[in-house]
């Protein structure tokens, strides 16, 4: 079977146990906040709620996955290479090109960071038209930056480089709105009493052949705390593991719309996406691809049918 080469392709183990729409064994039904849809919690601090978020709400977290999250001075993948970029969305709608310019002397000074180290280039975006025929420079479609797109942060800044959170980097704190989903989410996982700080949170972005390797949320300070992990988009393929890449994972279906709640012992379980789904049949979302019709979200409608975007919020402390 196809999934399962996949799997063995992906995970140390030989072994995948085939993929289903719902937790793995042992799990008991519990009411998902907010939601008539029924929701299943492992002993292990692993919860499922499929379908927790309407159409409606999950249009909106794939605009502001798209639009607004990249913003500075939140950091992407794209950061390292090209410094801060704004407006990436608008600027990929347009059609524009990210092309290197010189900075000015004052630029210069200003951005002297201390080291004695001063950047002499910076980006910014411009019609193809402004692009002078014969001239050398460093240019990308913004279209193309838009589909290198893989990850950015929220709230406290992770360092992939040092694999913890730097708390001197700029941060804005997280939306209200997407705080308040979180807070929500997270009460199956909750220690008794106690009430979830989203702090910090991590959007992956996901192409039609890209994958996120076996791994443990190993971060945060309390692991009893969870991780709440909202679909978006494409329907992928989710692997729980266990304390040791050798223990056979276990895959399930996670559509749009669909969270994930990882708690206490969960967290400690190796897990990740092997691929996501972006055949001709859309079937499953076709409710997306109706409510993303309009002429304002044509290039997001183009971009979602083959895509997923995983939204994870944490906390830190």
């Amino acid at each position: 079977m196809e999934t399962a080469a996949t799997c063995r392709l992906w995970w140390t183990s030989t072994r995948c146990l085939p993929p289903t729409g719902s937790c793995p064994p042992g799990s008991v039904g519990v009411t998902a906040p907010g939601s008539t849809a029924p929701c299943s919690a492992s002993w292990t601090g692993f919860y499922f709620i499929p379908g927790a978020l309407s159409t409606e709400e999950q249009c909106y977290w794939i605009r502001e996955s798209l639009k607004t999250f990249p913003q500075p001075p939140n950091r992407t993948n794209l950061t390292a290479i090209y410094g801060s970029i704004s407006d990436l969305l608008t600027a990929a709608k347009n059609q524009k090109i990210l092309v290197e310019v010189e900075n000015s002397d004052v630029e210069e000074k200003e951005q002297n960071k201390g080291d004695g180290k001063t950047e002499a280039k910076n980006f910014k975006f411009v019609e193809d038209s402004e692009i002078q025929k014969g001239e050398e420079c460093r240019t990308t479609r913004a279209i193309t930056l838009m589909r290198k797109l893989r990850w950015s942060t929220l709230g406290l800044q992770f360092d992939w480089s040092k694999r913890n959170y730097d708390v001197s980097l700029p941060h804005k704190k997280i939306p209200d709105a997407l705080a308040s989903l979180a807070k929500n989410m997270a009460i199956p996982a909750m220690p008794f009493g106690e009430e979830f700080k989203p702090e910090a949170a991590i959007v992956n972005y996901y192409g039609p052949s890209d994958m996120l390797g076996g791994h443990v949320d190993d971060m945060e300070a309390d692991w009893t705390k969870p991780i709440v992990s909202i679909s978006l988009g494409c329907k992928c393929i989710f692997l729980l593991g266990g304390k040791t890449r050798d223990e056979v994972p276990t895959a399930m279906f996670l559509r749009s719309g669909d969270i994930v709640l990882m708690a206490g012992e969960a967290r400690e379980c190796f897990h990740g996406v092997p691929r996501i789904f972006t055949e001709s049949n859309q079937q499953e979302i076709s409710a997306l691809v109706s409510q993303l019709s309009g002429e304002d979200d044509c290039f997001i409608l183009h971009y979602v049918k083959n895509s997923r975007i995983n939204i994870n919020i944490r906390q830190v402390y």
